[in-house]
């Protein structure tokens, strides 16, 4: 190794890549770039196995996951009455930019509602209860920056989901 010739300033890749791909997602776009560097130091970087549980339906939720590389597939599991098994159903496909598990991060004693499997090798971005109580510790401006754009996230898909529900309501009702 040549220190020489090494260029000093260059930046690392990962870091920076890390706080593009926080950048870019809804809960932190508001963020200061001093702000910024606090979470960038809180979050965990996780890379998961084709196929590997990132959580089961029904455990204790603890934090949300951005998808900073590859797909993970979420999965309902439920019980068939005639034969007790369980069967899965898959419900989306999330890519790269893609957020989920949030509502653990609001939610007391909050339960998975469903599945989550890496699609193919995937790295995550993982934010969890404990992080956003020190962010808020450590920088309350920070803090409520994040919990102001989860509750417009959380907001957005309760009206979604009202939706959806009214429409099948209404598409039971006519058949």
């Amino acid at each position: 190794m040549n220190l020489l010739w090494e260029n000093l300033f260059r930046t690392n890749s990962k870091e920076k890549s890390l706080a593009q791909k926080l950048k870019q997602n809804v809960l932190f776009s508001d963020l200061s770039i001093s702000e910024m560097k606090l979470v960038e130091k809180i979050v965990n970087v996780r890379t998961y196995r084709p196929s590997e549980h990132i959580f089961r339906q029904g455990e204790v939720g603890v934090g949300m996951y951005i998808i900073a590389k590859g797909c993970v597939n979420i999965y309902v599991e439920e019980i068939v009455p005639t034969t007790g098994e369980t069967k899965s159903a898959l419900v989306t496909q999330l890519k790269e930019g893609d957020f989920f598990g949030d509502l653990a991060l609001v939610e007391a004693n909050s339960r998975r509602s469903a599945t989550a499997i890496a699609h193919d090798e995937c790295t995550l971005i993982g934010f969890f209860k404990p992080d956003l109580i020190e962010v808020t510790q450590r920088n309350p401006t920070a803090g409520v920056k994040i919990l102001m754009r989860l509750g417009e996230v959380l907001g957005t898909r309760l009206i979604e989901t009202t939706t959806k529900i009214t429409s099948l309501k209404k598409e039971k009702a006519t058949t």
